[in-house]
């Protein structure tokens, strides 16, 4: 009976080495790689919403300034 009582604990051994090297150990991994590029991706958007900020507050502050020739003259019909 006492080998039987080894071979199972072997068994449940080698059962909990697998299930944390081939599940716990990757998810893991995958979920620290995912973490650092959703991370970069929240920088290169928020990069992005500044400059796009930046962009926006340059073309309000600059002035358009369109030149009226004084010689045209524009003849504009009386609408009834």
């Amino acid at each position: 009976m006492n080998i039987f009582k080894v071979l199972f604990q072997v068994f449940l051994f080698y059962l909990l080495y697998k299930f944390i090297f081939d599940f716990i150990i990757p998810v893991y991994r995958t979920t620290k790689q995912m973490k650092h590029k959703m991370a970069d991706m929240q920088a290169k958007m928020q990069e992005e919403a500044r400059r796009q900020e930046a962009f926006t507050a340059q073309q309000k502050t600059a002035p358009r300034t369109e030149k009226v020739e004084a010689g045209d003259y524009i003849d504009y019909e009386e609408v009834k």
